[in-house]
């Protein structure tokens, strides 16, 4: 970020802390709000060792050309001097804890950072400044953790999306973002947001999680990863279906990961969240308009961009409009081992989003048109679905074959076996299953020199 929207972010934030909250302090989660809050008896003491380290710091906290980690030490250094001057008798624990927290607040994103940094937790969700819930193991949980007022929270908002190059304010109240790890970010405010402004966070792993992770998780089988390995290496292009929060992004980046080596991949996203391994990667994110309304940059031109510089791969972080036509058309004109993954509840549902979405392309085609265009694309549909035990599973893998009349014909090479029920927990102990069919494909992986074991297909193996 610049200085001069480091300054303007700084200005915001002030401007933020000294207007009124426009939380509805009247809304029917205000009482509970309230004494969920309670009172913190170090508050004062907080507000004046975080002013003394703003007044001993000042400028050098927004200089844009003083790297991270000095600026982290110079912080920890002050924050121990002004604490030494508090007149207030503190024990150690207390010392530990404030200095902790207004360091979390200076460099870091305030009362959230504890969850950022706890392994456990996959989800942020704050509703407002007082009430905050956390996804662990699928399941959610209220956590006994606030913001300081509204003010406080939209601070800690314009600090996440200021870093890349993003604003959210009444003119534009809602915004899309990425924290620098990765993590997934959006914000919501007023006049949208009616009871305070509401952030989610969806964090990604420091480590990018592996097929052995996968296999770990139970979302895919030692077969089904080698099925998965073998039409990458044969350069199946692949789409990955399911819902919101099922894994598919996770999914995404463990099956980019067995592109080879000496490939060149382009990836596209919203924010950009894959982290692939490989050494020639291009990453490209889309942008939005800027608060004049210019200067978008939509997926559908990085796509269309994209055939320009010469990939041997196309990896989309989501389809999710028109360029749906555009990833189609690359995939039927020599970029096949193309990845990308769509929101639907099955894979017969994907293909449906897939036609309604190059519909909004604009383009006039008729509908046999576009799903011979579907069915001459795609060759594999990966379903994966969040199931009620909070576990994230891949539920069917299933082949694209071609056209029958007007219909796209789909066969199920694996499939998840709900008939083996749940555990005394709970948990689904199903698994994903062979049906027995075989990829009409075998013979073209073979002819590329990708061997695929034919045990893979007996019926019910696992």
């Amino acid at each position: 970020m610049s200085l001069a929207d480091r300054l303007d972010s700084v200005r915001r934030a002030q401007a933020a802390a000294e207007a009124p909250t426009t939380q509805n302090v009247n809304g029917p989660r205000a009482g509970a709000a309230a004494k969920r809050r309670g009172h913190d008896p170090f508050q004062e003491v907080k507000n004046r060792v975080h002013q003394g380290l703003i007044d001993t710091l000042g400028p050098r906290l927004y200089d844009p050309h003083l790297p991270e980690n000095e600026l982290a030490a110079q912080v920890r250094q002050t924050l121990q001097s002004t604490i030494d001057a508090e007149q207030t008798p503190l024990s150690h624990a207390d010392r530990t804890r404030i200095a902790q927290e207004v360091s979390d607040e200076i460099l870091g994103h305030g009362p959230l950072e504890p969850l950022l940094r706890d392994p456990d937790i996959s989800e942020i969700m704050v509703n407002g400044a007082d009430m905050i819930y956390v996804e662990r193991s699928g399941k959610l949980y209220n956590v006994d953790t606030h913001f300081s007022n509204e003010a406080h929270l939209r601070r800690v908002i314009d600090k996440i999306v200021g870093r890349v190059g993003r604003r959210v304010d009444e003119a534009s109240p809602l915004v899309d973002a990425r924290l620098p790890d990765g993590s997934r970010v959006n914000a919501v405010i007023a006049p949208i947001a009616l009871d305070g402004a509401m952030l989610t966070i969806r964090k990604f792993s420091q480590d990018p999680y592996t097929d052995a992770d996968l296999i770990a998780f139970g979302t895919i089988t030692p077969p089904v990863r080698d099925f998965l390995k073998a039409c990458v290496l044969g350069r199946r292009n692949i789409i990955i279906s399911g819902g919101t929060g099922s894994g598919k992004t996770t999914t995404l980046n463990v099956i980019s990961s067995f592109i080879p080596e000496d490939e060149r991949i382009v990836t596209i996203e919203d924010a950009a969240e894959l982290q692939l391994n490989q050494d020639h990667v291009l990453r490209l994110e889309s942008r939005p308009a800027n608060i004049e309304g210019r200067g978008s940059i939509s997926i559908r031109e990085l796509v269309r961009n994209s055939l320009r510089m010469r990939p041997d791969r196309i990896v989309v972080g989501e389809v999710r409009d028109g360029a749906a036509l555009d990833m189609l058309q690359a995939m039927n004109t020599g970029h096949d081992g193309s990845i990308t993954t769509v929101h639907a509840n099955t894979p017969r549902d994907s293909l449906a989003r897939l036609e309604t979405m190059v519909l909004m392309a604009g383009v006039d085609l008729p509908v046999r048109a576009i799903r011979e265009q579907v069915a001459g694309a795609l060759d594999l549909v990966v379903q994966q679905a969040r199931l009620k035990d909070g576990s994230r599973r891949i539920t069917a893998i299933s082949e694209v074959v071609g056209m029958e009349g007007e219909i796209i014909t789909l066969q199920d090479i694996f499939a998840f076996d709900w008939a083996a029920g749940r555990d005394e927990n709970g948990r689904f102990k199903g698994t994903l299953i062979s049906t027995g069919l075989r990829p009409k494909f075998l013979q073209d992986l073979q002819d590329l020199g990708v061997d695929v074991p034919p045990t893979l297909f007996i019926n019910g193996a696992r």
